[in-house]
């Protein structure tokens, strides 16, 4: 087979997404969900809702070689029924931490300021939320 063919044949591989390869740096860019999460991806930054929190991601989530990936931004805490018009959110610094592969990653949420881990979730890419909202 020569090198042009060979070339053409692995990156009609990477377009289709058929091939069963590891991806070191894969296109996070689109909707993750997982039990109790859920987490758009976008360049410029990202999106998590949870059953009673939110949170935003600043910037882009880039994984290292092998998957790894650690970011900040900003966990909110929610509780149930409405927020009162003078209520300061319950807001936290956050580094977000985990592993993908491209259609899976595991996501751990630490609060910088006190080193709470709010905890671990598991999510898909393309696989919608199960979220339960406060209520």
């Amino acid at each position: 087979m020569n090198r042009s063919l060979t070339v053409s044949a692995l990156a009609a591989c990477l377009t289709a997404a058929a091939c069963d390869i590891d991806v070191t740096a894969p296109e996070m860019v689109g909707e993750w969900g997982g039990e109790h999460i859920s987490l758009t991806v976008s360049l410029s930054g990202s999106t998590l809702e949870y059953d009673c929190a939110h949170g935003t991601i600043e910037g882009s989530i880039e994984p290292d070689r092998n998957g790894n990936f650690v970011v900040t931004g900003v966990h909110v805490r929610e509780h149930g029924g409405p927020m009162r018009e003078d209520e300061v959110p319950d807001e936290h610094p956050a580094r977000y931490q985990g592993w993908t592969n491209g259609t899976r990653m595991t996501l751990s949420v630490i609060l910088i300021d006190t080193e709470l881990e709010i905890g671990t979730y598991h999510l898909r890419l393309r696989q919608q939320a199960q979220l339960f909202k406060c209520l």
